[in-house]
């Protein structure tokens, strides 16, 4: 079950609606402030910058894996409404990454 939801992703199989909505912006993001959380709190404890950094960044390659999803399943379906979600997707990556 596991491996199918990243290799229904991969394969861009996934309903777009579902990728965006809820395993970008809805699961995605909460990982991103749950780490940005726990990096903060690693901070004020004083820990190794290194380590503080890692927690934070930790999430990228899986918002890599998310963006990816996204455009291979926008690029199989025509209209507007797949280019918005493409651009959404390179939005919320760069928000994740800098914030």
């Amino acid at each position: 079950m596991f491996a199918d939801f990243f290799r229904l992703r991969w394969l861009g199989r996934a309903p777009l609606d579902r990728l965006f909505w809820r395993d970008m912006i809805l699961v995605g993001t909460g990982i991103n402030v749950a780490s940005s959380a726990a990096a903060l709190i690693l901070l004020g404890l004083k820990m190794p910058l290194g380590l503080v950094l890692a927690v934070h960044f930790a999430p990228v390659p899986y918002n890599v894996f998310l963006i990816v999803a996204v455009w291979r399943t926008a690029e199989k379906s025509d209209g507007a409404k797949a280019s918005l979600m493409m651009l959404g997707s390179a939005l919320w990556l760069i928000a994740t990454v800098v914030v």
